[in-house]
């Protein structure tokens, strides 16, 4: 269990769909009652998006819909020029960065830690950001593989900042999800999609009912 200084209180979880890379699936989301859209920036990812075609997506989204860019492993020159062409909100580690690089960055972090095993979830101390728990995918690859951990694991564990949990959450088992303790917000990307990086109108439109209810 990881020990905090002092607990959030949420009265409410909060949605994001990650992967998004068409703006029919980032109107629907956000029509769904979505409260976050990820734009994956890892070009090796099936579902990366160019960040100016990120950019048009978020110039003809409503207001107040929260915008996350995730990275894995990028230079600070990879972070400012996508900043410079992508109005971003938030930025979303997915690599092996460093607390101190998560720290000095001009925006809010959210830092991915990969979880298989208990002791995995001491490393969330290190963060002063707000961290995400995804299920830990083989070598080279960083999330979005469907996959997801034994949520037992995450009885009792806290954080100075918000969590979220991610990894293999579906129309199946959102209410699970959301039933656990602790966590701020719910990421999905896989578990809503026809394709990688294609959300199912159908699966998207269910989970977030069933997320909502």
């Amino acid at each position: 269990m990881v020990v905090q200084k002092g607990k959030h209180s949420h009265l409410s979880r909060r949605l994001k769909i990650c992967g998004i890379t068409r703006l029919e699936d980032a109107l629907l989301a956000s029509e769904c009652g979505a409260d976050a859209i990820g734009f994956v920036f890892y070009d090796k990812s099936p579902r990366y998006i160019h960040p100016e075609n990120a950019e048009k997506i978020i110039q003809a989204l409503p207001p107040f819909l929260t915008t996350v860019g995730l990275f894995v492993n990028p230079t600070q020159n990879e972070i400012d020029d996508t900043l410079a062409v992508c109005s971003l909100d938030i930025i979303q580690l997915h690599g092996d960065e460093s607390a101190d690089f998560c720290a000095s960055q001009k925006r809010r972090v959210i830092k991915a830690l990969p979880v298989s095993e208990p002791k995995d979830l001491m490393r969330i101390t290190a963060y002063d950001c707000t961290v995400l728990l995804d299920a830990k995918a083989p070598s080279g690859v960083y999330g979005g593989t469907g996959s997801s951990f034994d949520w037992g694991m995450l009885s009792g564990i806290t954080h100075d900042f918000s969590l979220i949990l991610a990894g293999g959450i579906d129309v199946n088992n959102v209410v699970d999800a959301k039933q656990i303790q602790g966590f701020y917000a719910l990421d999905v990307s896989s578990g809503v999609e026809s394709a990688k990086g294609i959300k199912d109108k159908q699966k998207l439109k269910e989970l977030c009912e069933k997320f909502c209810d």
